[in-house]
């Protein structure tokens, strides 16, 4: 097949792992010559990866690299490796902004170095970029500039939960709006956003042990990317999803895709039989406070919290010492509690027995699918399908918890 990138010069930032090397990569294919311009120079202690393996794995897949030490907080750093670049292959004809930092916490919870470092990576660190590569992609025959950036949604619930988070990946996109428009006609710049979580080691950081089965390869990206970076310069100023704009361009198995393809069934309507709850004894043999089980919903839900109180041990309740209340819609609704606090905790209808700790809003479909493992906290979170009020360490406690609880729900 004829080599579309064959000969281009790609800088992309934050390469040397993730969906800017699976980019790198399948430009290198081409033979296309890849900046790698990330921070990593020495290993990583649990992320793997430098811009030096990164660069062995580009040459060995028919590319030529040129590894940079680049920070995109430090604009002399962005500079220094767009001029080297230059000096080495000639030019740039694509920047993939791909570097990226990410703290998925409200408002309160959000430490201001946090804040800082997404501002800076995610859109100081695009601009800035973007800046310092723009005169030399204008002499460029077919320039691109590809952020990894979402849609612009403004439906609040795409903020209310990681708001300092929504911005800075809102203001990368903000940044294709305006450059796609000032430089139409000379420079294409577009966006690409999965439709679905991709399996990352920052990915595996946010999620744990077993998140991997709820993603998608980095692949897809870096086919998605491939198809927009392969288009004349006219295609600009565009939002895209990387299963839309397959499909579009023909391809029709996404399983190839996934680490494990019954993951994106999720939603899909499920078979459940509908059983009762009832009171239950606690881990000591002590009466659980809680509701009759006439009062009690029954359904799921009802059944899910059966189990909970039937595991629930004192190891549970002195290693967690939270106590999390759901709110939740749908067949079997209401609010529901799990006591990991008081002395043998407790689980069931109604109002926890103390305060809550952390609150929990979703529908209790996707609570159901949570806590029988066929959904993860941590994306469910990030989609918008579980809102989270409190304290978000004993949050992650539970999940942590569920982790050891999934083969018994």
């Amino acid at each position: 097949t004829f080599r579309k990138l064959a000969g281009c010069t790609l800088f992309i930032t934050g390469a040397s792992r993730g969906i800017g090397k699976a980019i790198a990569l399948k430009a290198a294919k081409d033979g296309a010559n890849i900046v790698i311009a990330a921070k990593t120079a020495e290993p990583h202690p649990t992320l793997p990866g430098t811009i030096y393996t990164a660069a062995e794995e580009i040459e060995a897949a028919g590319g030529k690299a040129l590894p940079c030490i680049v920070n995109v907080r430090e604009e002399q750093q962005i500079i220094n490796a767009v001029e080297k670049a230059v000096k080495t292959f000639g030019g740039i004809d694509i920047l993939v902004n791909n570097a990226s930092a990410i703290s998925l916490t409200g408002t309160l919870e959000t430490a201001t170095k946090k804040v800082n470092l997404m501002m800076d990576v995610n859109v100081r660190g695009t601009y800035l970029t973007s800046k310092a590569c723009l005169p030399h992609l204008r002499k460029s025959k077919n320039p691109h500039i590809l952020n990894l950036s979402p849609p612009m949604n403004l439906n609040p619930m795409w903020f209310k939960n990681h708001c300092a988070y929504t911005i800075s990946k809102y203001g990368m996109s903000m940044c294709v709006l305006g450059m796609a428009e000032e430089f139409r006609g000379e420079v294409a710049v577009n966006a690409l956003w999965p439709k679905t979580a991709i399996h990352t080691a920052a990915m595996d950081m946010l999620g744990g042990a077993g998140i991997e089965k709820q993603c998608r390869k980095t692949d897809i990206l870096a086919d998605a990317a491939y198809c927009i970076l392969t288009k004349p310069k006219t295609f600009t100023g565009n939002f895209i999803i990387d299963e839309v704009l397959l499909r579009e361009e023909g391809v029709k198995d996404f399983d190839v895709y996934a680490i494990a393809p019954v993951i994106f069934l999720i939603g899909a309507a499920q078979e459940e039989k509908k059983l009762s709850g009832s009171q239950q004894e606690g881990a000591n043999g002590g009466q659980v406070k809680t509701e009759s089980a006439a009062a009690e919903p029954s359904g799921p839900v009802a059944e899910t919290f059966r189990v909970i109180r039937g595991v629930v041990t004192e190891e549970y309740v002195r290693s967690t010492q939270g106590v999390f209340q759901f709110e939740l819609s749908g067949d079997g609704g209401g609010t529901w509690y799990i006591d990991l606090k008081t002395k043998g905790g407790s689980a069931g209808f109604g109002k926890p027995p103390v305060a809550a700790d952390v609150v929990m809003s979703m529908s209790s479909a996707d609570f159901v699918k949570m806590f029988t493992g066929k959904l993860k906290p941590t994306l469910a979170f990030m989609s918008g399908k579980l809102r989270i009020k409190g304290n978000m360490a004993l949050a992650i406690k539970l999940e942590k918890m569920l982790s050891q609880l999934n083969p018994k729900l």
